[in-house]
């Protein structure tokens, strides 16, 4: 179907309307194929179909399905009748490297999926409920994922920021501590404390240990927006938080923050932080939507309204720079 705009003469098709919409197959389809084992079935070598559906438990017609919506998404590649990883998928999927994104799949397709459901009574009402509320068994899921996500970010922030000039870090809201621990490992001379909600909390501490730095980094229980900060750090990093709250809550906990730190100290804010317009980058417009469905007050952030909490709260800026994919980093010193 296609019609023609009177004004411009140019012919309109509703083809990307149609792919936009149905973006929904591809998601699900990718988050079965991960669920089912598809990748990790194919990790070790090639395999047709009947070996692939009974590496996988599956149905010949199911591991067809399966594999062959992969395929047209450039995630398997068939070579004849046999089907193997791309080699995004055996280096992201497979579960065999470090750069391990089946937490995230996992993470989208069990919370974030059923909440977008909502998205229009989440925008127009707020969301059903907030990520704070979830189970026990579904916050550990949500931590995986967001720190699968955000490995990368991490690690661009600890080897391109000069943590050598800081000997202690405070990561106020750390997470499952990733943040912390890349930075410590990347830095010899520095130590880190994570502060964090006691369930994350809680992950956080069998992450540090078995990553083997539990003497560098230690992990304290409380919550970010309440009571007071742990003092001492020369560096204090907020990644991923901005995000929950409105911008009455980010500055009232910028000025906490500048309160509880050093003289000289400096301020890292890692965020999907936007243009002016909030449009760019196009993924940090998106996650609008996913921050929504999960927090009462979720949005993104400009630069430029950065700058203005960071200035009335005792900071001053001192650079935007990328880090990884949409994710990118602020930083501020502590104003004289």
């Amino acid at each position: 179907m296609t019609t023609t705009a009177p004004e411009t003469g140019t012919t309109l098709t509703p083809e990307p309307i149609i792919g936009i919409a149905a973006g929904f197959m591809a998601a699900k389809h990718l988050f079965a194929a991960s669920e089912l084992g598809v990748f990790e079935a194919l990790a070790d070598a090639p395999a047709p179909l009947e070996a692939l559906a009974a590496r996988t438990g599956l149905t010949p017609r199911a591991a067809r399905i399966s594999a062959d919506a992969m395929v047209a998404l450039g995630l398997l590649d068939r070579a004849g009748d046999a089907y193997c990883n791309s080699a995004i998928s055996d280096q992201f999927l497979a579960g065999r490297t470090p750069a391990d994104l089946r937490p995230l799949l996992r993470f989208w397709d069990r919370i974030s999926y059923p909440a977008w459901q909502d998205l229009a009574w989440a925008l127009g009402r707020g969301p059903r409920q907030e990520i704070f509320e979830l189970d026990d068994e579904l916050q550990e899921v949500a931590s995986a994922g967001i720190e699968a996500v955000l490995a990368g970010p991490a690690t661009a922030l600890a080897s391109g920021y000069d943590f050598g000039a800081h000997r202690r870090l405070l990561d106020i809201g750390g997470g499952t501590g990733s943040w912390s621990v890349a930075a410590v490992r990347a830095h010899p001379g520095l130590t880190a404390t994570v502060l964090e909600l006691a369930v994350v909390a809680a992950v956080a501490r069998e992450r540090v240990t078995a990553a083997g730095l539990g003497g560098r980094v230690d992990v304290v229980e409380g919550d970010a927006m309440g009571g007071a900060l742990p003092a001492g750090h020369d560096v204090v990093l907020v990644a991923n938080l901005a995000h929950y709250w409105s911008p009455a809550q980010n500055r009232d906990l910028l000025g906490r923050i500048r309160a509880a730190a050093e003289p000289g100290a400096r301020l890292l804010l890692a965020d999907f932080w936007t243009d002016p317009t909030h449009t760019s980058p196009v993924h940090a417009a998106l996650m609008a939507g996913e921050f929504a469905v999960h927090l009462e007050n979720g949005d993104v952030y400009s630069v430029d309204e950065v700058r203005d909490w960071l200035a009335a709260t005792g900071w001053r800026f001192v650079e935007h720079r990328p880090l990884a994919g949409p994710q990118s980093l602020i930083v501020a010193a502590a104003a004289e």
